[in-house]
């Protein structure tokens, strides 16, 4: 009975790929169904035996740990040299997009809550 080992959606390509890698470089047996493109099947990563399951569950479980800590680590440097942020640096570095984002935001909110006004 085949196992469903890890579901692709919402996956970035370069995970994905270091995680063929590495199912290629420990020899497991894995076959891939892809996402659909309108989001009804999920797509993923298989094998057919318990024990290549196994095996298999335990490289992703170290995999997923070293690429978490890799990428909080890139996060953190991010964050330290401004380039990540929230709205404020987004108002720094580019004024007139995040101030045309944030009138659309609010022109469809009044829009969506004007049926709603005149009732009362």
């Amino acid at each position: 009975m085949p196992h469903h080992l890890m579901n692709l959606r919402h996956v970035p390509d370069d995970e994905a790929d270091e995680i063929r890698a590495l199912f290629e470089e420990h020899g497991v047996r894995y076959y891939e169904t892809p996402p659909s493109r309108w989001g009804i099947s999920m797509g993923g990563f298989w094998v057919h035996d318990a024990d290549e399951a196994a095996r298999a569950k335990a490289l992703l479980d170290e995999y997923q740990r070293q690429r978490f800590q890799s990428q909080r680590q890139a996060y953190e440097q991010g964050l330290a040299r401004g380039e990540i942020g929230g709205i404020g640096s987004m108002f720094r570095r580019y004024p007139l997009r995040t101030l045309a984002a944030c009138l659309a935001i609010a022109a469809i909110a009044a829009i969506s809550l004007l049926p709603f006004v005149r009732i009362g």
